[in-house]
């Protein structure tokens, strides 16, 4: 059901303007960094908050694809032998020019996605922290290191790491600046050449910091831009890479996974999820429900690491859920090209027939929308008001299914073993939130969750933001890790070179077979009491 006192959110009505920076001709410069041949067709692109015409980009072909990856190749030998830090410089004056120039990548991350301007920050803080980190820890991780050899003394092993080659990156819509350039960068500073393939309604901002890393010094044809439905550049993506990035669906994400399986390449995938929060009993109220509202409306919802499910203590389910929907209702809706706005637009037409789909089923099935529940077409074609609900039963679709939009629902839980188990009671594993007065007891409950990252008194801005630290999804949330060592690493080929001083592991002619497999089995038995690994 619904309820009667529905109190509408404070609403700003949009500006049906772009930025003065968003000119036609900036837009089309920008579109030239797509790798598509001369007189290519085009794509017209919309703007959310109005849904105008915004951007004409041309389509790459299968054969635009494969040309893109023949000249990365080209360009991708000599950026490999380019020294380590002069690839660091390049990095740090990109951070800079990202820091400098932020305003055009807000408009435009405004402007393709729809998100707010405070969301829109996040993106290029994001980047400036990506690029300064691998900039100064590239080295820890690509130079060559000593290993222990076989024998102490007479093995030399040496760890080294290459660039697997040319790294394809397709990136979604909804984070356009960290999903594009923030996998790029490790990928570029190991050594590699990137293909990327980002969505085609944010294609701009990716443009963006294409052109902006190419200012900051990096060789043309390393990072090249395509543009096109995966459904007809997708196979020359996956017949040409030495290695895939993928952010995006789970199903999509099995596919891309079954592919790289066949060509024996890897694959890092970050994908779906249906994130928890928890609540314990002794947690700060007010903070936890600041904490609700920064975890489960950014970007409309539309965020990976967003939280959909939110299991609250018995003993403070009513009054988070009367203070989290008091809360819920103040926050702007609308648009506008500066931070006097809360939330911001769907982004697409078919994300926002998900998000009513979902929660007209759960409303029909008995749910209680304590916040929202309404699209605002009166605002822009796109507009959802933030929505609370409770009553949420295992039959309504968006249970267990994830909405990726401005939806959350409230569950009461009698202890923290109830809301570890209803935590993990999903197949998805990307996310999880954790609220509580004890640090100890929220870092115990996090390390039960069945999540990647876990942050405790935090939405998704402490784990994410540790870029030394890995992020990544467990169970149908994905494969392998960004960020860290693992985010850069997973770009390279290990290998090991091991020389053999003297003596090796076969007899001299003057030891008989057995005397020397004595001699060697009482060297084992020596290491081992002398503590050698």
């Amino acid at each position: 059901m619904v309820t009667t006192d529905h109190t509408p959110l404070t609403t700003l009505t949009p500006d049906r303007a772009l930025p003065a920076s968003l000119t036609p001709a900036r837009i089309e410069r920008l579109a030239t960094g797509v790798t598509a041949a001369p007189g290519a067709a085009t794509v017209t692109t919309s703007a959310p908050y109005t849904g105008a015409p915004l951007a004409e980009l041309p389509v790459s072909t299968p054969e635009d694809v494969e040309d893109a990856f023949v000249r990365a190749r080209a360009a991708q030998k000599a950026w490999a032998a380019t020294p380590l830090r002069e690839r660091k410089k390049i990095m740090l004056r990109f951070h800079d020019l990202v820091v400098a120039r932020q305003d055009e990548a807000l408009d435009l991350m405004q402007a393709e996605n729809g998100k707010t301007r405070r969301d829109a920050f996040l993106e290029v803080m994001d980047i400036a922290i990506t690029s300064r980190y691998y900039a100064r820890s590239a080295a820890r991780y690509l130079e060559p290191k000593r290993r222990r050899g076989a024998i102490p003394l007479l093995t030399h092993t040496t760890e080294l790491h290459h660039p697997k080659g040319a790294v394809a990156v397709i990136s979604p819509w909804n984070y356009p600046l960290s999903m594009a350039a923030g996998d790029a960068i490790p990928a570029l500073i190991a050594g590699n050449a990137v293909v990327q393939k980002p969505d085609t309604q944010t294609a701009l901002t990716a443009l963006w910091a294409l052109d902006l890393m190419q200012e900051a010094g990096l060789p043309r044809g390393v990072w090249q831009m395509v543009v096109g439905r995966g459904s007809s550049i997708g196979g020359a993506l996956m017949d040409n890479a030495d290695f895939v990035m993928f952010t995006g669906s789970t199903a999509s994400g099995r596919g891309i996974a079954r592919d790289a399986g066949e060509r024996l390449i890897g694959a890092s995938l970050e994908l779906g999820g249906k994130n928890p929060m928890i609540v314990l009993d002794d947690a700060d109220l007010d903070r936890a429900v600041e904490g609700a509202v920064a975890a489960c409306f950014p970007s409309a919802g539309q965020l990976c690491v967003s939280v959909e499910r939110l299991y609250v203590a018995e003993s403070l389910h009513e009054r988070f859920l009367a203070a989290f929907a008091a809360r819920t209702k103040e926050l702007k809706l609308g648009a506008a090209y500066d931070y006097s706005v809360d939330v911001g637009s769907l982004t697409t037409p078919s994300q926002l027939e998900t998000v009513i789909a979902h929660v007209e089923d759960a409303v029909a099935k008995g749910a209680t929308v304590l916040a929202g529940g309404r699209a605002r077409p009166d605002l822009g074609p796109l507009f959802y008001e933030p929505t609370v609900l409770t009553d949420v039963t295992p039959d309504m679709t968006l249970y267990e299914h994830e909405t990726f939009g401005p939806v959350v629902s409230v569950y009461p839980v009698r202890d923290e073993e109830e809301a570890i188990a209803r935590a993990n009671a999903t197949a998805y594993g990307l996310n999880a939130s954790v609220w509580t007065g004890d640090g100890a007891r929220g870092r115990a409950v996090a390390a039960r969750v069945h999540a990647g990252t876990v942050n405790v008194n935090e939405a998704f801005a402490a784990a994410w933001g540790s870029v030394d630290s890995p992020m990544g999804g467990m169970g149908d949330s994905g494969l392998g890790r960004r960020h860290g060592a693992d985010g850069i690493l997973k770009y390279t080929e290990a290998q090991t070179v091991a020389q053999q001083r003297v003596q090796g592991f076969t007899a001299p002619p003057s030891i008989s077979p057995e005397t020397w497999a004595t001699l060697l089995t009482g060297a084992l038995k020596v290491l081992k009491a002398a503590g050698v690994r």
